[in-house]
Parts: structure tokens; sequence; C-alpha cells
């Protein structure tokens, strides 16, 4: 359990979460994919990252329990600056990085995906941001990498998900295989990439992200300031605690 590194011969490093039963990360879970992505990143044997999962989903985003069962705001700051650091480190890292989702990919799963470099799905996987209803805010940075302005906002509004096979058609999803296919099809698309010349691929990842549109670490920072004013408020907590006693969003 946690979260795993481990580079094949080919230069392909397979980084994987496993935080049963739902992969939903504590603050020590994102630190470690922070941490991981960074060293492979250092390692100039590493050619490209595969970013997976071991379980039902790819990730269900923060452990709210742990929040729940933490007093003040240790936890809380601590999963904001956890994010921070893990979609930070997997934007930046110095070799691409290919995501394999399988299942549910939500709130902090799509701040990985969406900063990852490619990403292939399985057929029973879907996409969403649900933060609005856990009276927070955030990835909608992410979000926007993967759907136009106009549907990212009305799935950020409503807390609809997408499949991977709609994104597909966006673009943003490279495939859909079967899920007992989805290692498999992650690893071939990563070779791929780990055949070519690293000093060009390192090159060529530094390059893109110089020329991105968005600069995701700082959007995504303005966004997690709107969070702790709600957390400040009281309006978080009150959504957090409905979600942990029913597993239902509250209405107001």
């Amino acid at each position: 359990m946690g979260i795993n590194s481990t580079r094949h011969s080919n230069g392909v490093r397979v980084v994987t979460m496993d935080y049963p039963p739902v992969n939903a990360l504590p603050v020590a879970g994102w630190f470690g994919i922070a941490e991981a992505m960074r060293e492979a990143g250092q390692d100039e044997r590493t050619r490209v990252v595969v970013l997976r999962a071991e379980g039902r989903g790819f990730n269900a985003g923060v452990d709210i329990k742990e929040m729940q069962h933490t007093t003040g705001f240790e936890a809380l700051l601590g999963a904001n600056r956890g994010c921070h650091a893990a979609f930070k480190a997997v934007y930046e890292c110095a070799v691409p990085v290919v995501a394999a989702v399988g299942g549910f990919c939500l709130g902090g799963g799509v701040g990985l995906v969406g900063n990852c470099d490619t990403v292939v799905a399985s057929d029973d996987a879907y996409f969403g941001v649900p933060e609005v209803d856990r009276g927070a805010l955030g990835a909608a940075t992410h979000l926007a990498r993967l759907v136009p302005q106009h549907l990212m906002r009305t799935l950020y509004y409503t807390s609809r998900t997408i499949t991977a096979e709609q994104l597909v058609t966006h673009g943003s999803v490279l495939e859909v295989v079967p899920r007992a296919e989805l290692d498999e099809a992650a690893l071939r698309v990563a070779g791929e990439i780990a055949a070519k010349d690293p000093r060009v691929i390192r090159a060529a990842k530094e390059a893109l992200n110089g020329i991105d549109p968005v600069d995701v670490n700082r959007s995504y920072r303005f966004e997690q300031g709107f969070t702790f004013e709600l957390n400040l408020g009281g309006v978080a907590d009150e959504h957090r605690d409905e979600f942990v006693a029913t597993g239902k969003p509250l209405r107001s």
C-alpha cells in the first residue's frame, strides 16, 4: 500500500498508487506522488513515466475522512499543499508522463491526469470534479485541459462526470481499451516514447511546457484560495460532514 515506483529495463518507470478501498489519498500520498515524480525526472535512466493505480479506480481525490478526523486545519493545509506539490511534480517531470486510468478519476485524480502528457483509459473509466458538492473548489484548471471551456464549466457547476469514450472525441484521451488491457496499452505508448532519443524527448517536454498557454501551477493555486475561504467560513465543513455521514452531497 502507498506509492510505488519501479523502473523497467527500457527506461519506462511505473508509478503506482495503492490506497484501498478507493484510492482517496491521504496527505502523505500526495507528497509521495510528488517525490516519486521528482525522483523519476532526476534519474537520467528514466525516459518516460506511467502513472497508474491498483484497485477499483484510479483516484477518488483527497481523503475527506482524514480531514474530518483531524482537529484544526492541519489536514486541510496538508491536502492543499500535497495536491499542489503532486500536480506540479507531474507537470514539471522532466520526461513525459502517461496516465493509465481505470474506473473512476475524480477531484484530485483529474488534477493528476490533466497535467499528464498522454492519457490512456479503460472502457469503464470516467472523470469528474465533484468539488462543488464537497464545499470546495479546485482542479478546474486541469479539467479545462481535458474538455472545452463551456463543457468544463457545466461539468464543474453540476458535478457531472464524463466518460473516457467521450474524452476521446475531444482528443484528450488517446485510446480506450478493455480494463484487462489497460496496463499493456499504457506501456505500449510509453515504450514508443522511450525508444526515442531521451535528450530530444527531455528537451521537447521542457519546450512544450514553455509554450503552454496557461500557467497551471499559478492557476490552480488561485483556485485553492477560494477553497480556503469556504473552509474558514464553515461552508466546507457542512458539506464534508454531510458526505461522510450520508455519502450524498448537501443540498441547500
